[in-house]
């Protein structure tokens, strides 16, 4: 079992002071009748240091393909915002939810497209073991993405929707043509902007999305439109389905 490590200390004291705003321009209004969701932001370690966990949508669904995004999903009745991204966890790639410290929670964040309130749980994986694609009608890769490497300048670019849309990105996966943005892309870049993480980057270098990532029905490009793609109408609809 590995104990909890320095470096993950700030990202812990971070829950405890970083609000909504600072990571997204929508909350949830209040006394909106929402969706509630939660996502896992599992970080662990690995050869270069502190890495956290994320998951490439199938490339073939019919929202947001091939969209990289923390585990997670509905969150079932009677169910803790907690569980609900544990279990979604490993109903995705197949975590243990008793290997994980769960350490603390971001601010509820809003998708208003889909008028998902989701929770970021943020764990720390004390005893990491091997993980794969539980369903490959939904999960197309994981990736054990280096915070080192997310920091470095070169993997960050400006990424570009047909539409106009731009947003601040990642390049990840092992050759670096995996596009992290959008709704976690935000999440993961201004966060780190709290902490002080951030390296200056250029912010001129433009990365169109790939042709897999622009199918979809309506709801896709009206999400993209607002720079929200997550925890989708989609799977929604998958997990009302007895």
């Amino acid at each position: 079992m590995k104990p909890f490590p320095p470096w993950l200390l700030p990202v812990r004291e971070a829950c405890g002071t970083i609000e909504a705003e600072q990571l997204t321009r929508y909350v949830p209004p209040e006394g909106a009748d929402v969706r509630r969701g939660a996502v896992l932001m599992l970080f662990s370690e690995g050869p270069l240091g502190g890495e956290v966990l994320l998951t490439e949508r199938a490339h073939d669904m019919r929202s947001h393909p091939g969209q990289v995004s923390f585990p997670g999903g509905s969150v079932d009745p009677g169910e803790s915002v907690v569980e609900a991204a544990l279990r979604e966890a490993e109903e995705e790639v197949g975590v243990v939810p008793s290997s994980v410290e769960v350490f603390g929670m971001l601010p509820e964040l809003w998708l208003p497209p889909s008028n998902f309130a989701v929770t970021p749980v943020l764990g720390w994986w004390r005893e990491p073991a091997e993980v794969g694609v539980v369903s490959e009608a939904e999960v197309h890769a994981i990736h054990h993405a280096p915070i080192a490497e997310l920091m470095d300048p070169e993997h960050r670019v400006t990424v570009r929707h047909p539409n106009g849309y731009t947003s601040p990105g990642f390049l990840i996966g092992t050759d670096k043509d995996v596009i992290l943005w959008g709704f976690t892309g935000g999440i993961v870049a201004r966060l780190f902007d709290y902490l002080g993480w951030t390296r200056p980057w250029d912010s001129s270098r433009v990365r169109d999305l790939p042709a897999y990532m622009l199918q979809g029905d309506s709801r896709t490009q009206r999400n993209a439109r607002a720079g929200l793609l997550d925890i989708s109408d989609e799977e929604h609809e998958r997990r009302e389905r007895p």
